[in-house]
């Protein structure tokens, strides 16, 4: 209990003994003015069996509900007792003031006022003069006062039901905040789970993610240098010619030493070497040329739009598909002629290469890619990568064609 929850309980427990005291006090010293010898033995009587009342309702109170039918019976008994005593002697009215201390605490709140009028009935009628009423003009001061004290009451009375109903409406607003400020501590560590578990994701993420790059820059350069080389080597073998065989054997070892220097780079997560020194047209141009004269197919390059430098990460994006896809056409394709074409447009840059070989059925092979493939499936995931796109154009018997579009990110 609070400190003023106290008080009002000692009040409420001892009050009506203090007060009951102190007006039989007071009665005493003007009973020979205002009483007779009869009404003090009436009164005298009536004191004791206001105290004998108290002392019954002090041994049942603590089992008590509020407002409860006991309570009610006990205050109005207890007023009773007091308007008689009043009626006996005015200063009993001391006693009385009790009804304005407990009357809500006793009553339920319909019946409250009523006691609250009750109590004013009984004061009035001692502060004017004493009950009954004697003249008009005792009349006249008794409705008075009674309209004074009833007035009076029930204002205070509004005034501490408007400020209880505050408390309990702060009250509430504060339990809602806590309950609120809990929830977000909830959600806080909610969040700060959620977010070491994102981090962990990321993580595995970042690893899964750059275990595929890893694989498609092997696929991309020692796959495909590999490729080259058992080319050089095998159409060595199958020379009769010194002078052609030690040319495919150079061819071999060039293509070594360059699929050598790509693997270092790859692991360093570094760009494709020809991007090194060259921007991506020129690095474009010459390995279209390169390709050309190791497949033995006429191949094409165009640039259109106009030229602009790129971010690292777009041009070699751009550069691999286009490795790629001209080694599926060298591999697959049994081309005659091929194209590249790099085309700078308004937001987009894009590479294309078509061939004339055989084709085939993009359904077919798309299967296979998803089954673990680094081919076309590996040019997809290359462009959309940078939130690019990747399209695939084939017939059996029709050629192919593939067009790589990514955004047109400038260099820092």
């Amino acid at each position: 209990m609070t400190t003023v929850e106290q008080r009002e309980d000692w009040a409420v427990r001892w009050g009506p003994y203090a007060l009951l005291g102190v007006a039989t006090l007071v009665s005493a010293f003007a009973a020979d003015a205002v009483m007779t010898s009869a009404e003090m033995e009436v009164a005298a009587a009536l004191v004791l069996v206001s105290l004998v009342w108290q002392l019954c309702w002090e041994r049942i109170r603590p089992g008590v509900p509020e407002h409860g039918v006991h309570g009610q019976v006990y205050f109005a008994v207890r007023w009773a007792l007091a308007f008689v005593l009043t009626w006996l002697n005015p200063f009993f009215a001391l006693y009385a003031l009790q009804g304005y201390f407990d009357a809500r605490q006793l009553l339920s709140p319909r019946t409250a006022n009523a006691g609250f009028v009750a109590t004013a009935v009984t004061m009035a009628g001692s502060q004017s003069g004493g009950l009954p009423p004697q003249s008009p003009m005792n009349w006249f001061a008794f409705v008075a006062l009674f309209a004074i004290n009833a007035g009076l009451v029930l204002l205070f009375v509004r005034l501490e039901v408007q400020r209880d109903d505050n408390v309990r409406a702060r009250a509430l607003t504060i339990d809602e905040l806590q309950r609120a400020n809990a929830q977000l501590r909830q959600a806080h560590e909610e969040n700060a789970g959620l977010h070491a578990q994102l981090l962990v994701q990321a993580r595995e993420a970042g690893v899964s993610d750059e275990r595929r790059r890893l694989a498609a820059e092997i696929h991309d350069t020692i796959a495909q240098s590999l490729a080259g080389i058992v080319t050089q080597l095998q159409a060595a073998a199958d020379s009769e010619d010194p002078a052609v065989a030690r040319g495919h054997v150079e061819r071999a070892a060039v293509l070594a030493r360059h699929g050598l220097g790509e693997a270092r780079r790859s692991v360093q997560d570094l760009g494709p070497s020809a991007l090194e020194h060259d921007a991506l047209p020129v690095a474009l141009h010459k390995t279209v040329e390169e390709w050309s004269a190791t497949a033995g197919v006429r191949a094409e390059f165009t640039v259109t739009g106009d030229v602009e430098a790129l971010h690292e990460e777009i041009e070699a994006t751009l550069l691999r598909i286009a490795q790629e896809a001209l080694a599926n056409a060298g591999r697959h394709a049994r081309a005659t002629r091929v194209g590249v074409t790099l085309s700078y447009m308004d937001d987009e840059v894009s590479v294309d290469v078509r061939d004339d070989g055989r084709g085939f059925d993009p359904h077919r092979v798309d299967a296979r890619e998803r089954a673990g493939g680094f081919g076309l499936g590996g040019m997809r995931a290359r462009a959309e990568r940078v939130a690019g796109t990747f399209e695939i154009e084939s017939e059996p018997g029709c050629g192919t064609a593939v067009s790589a579009r990514v955004p047109l990110v400038r260099h820092a």
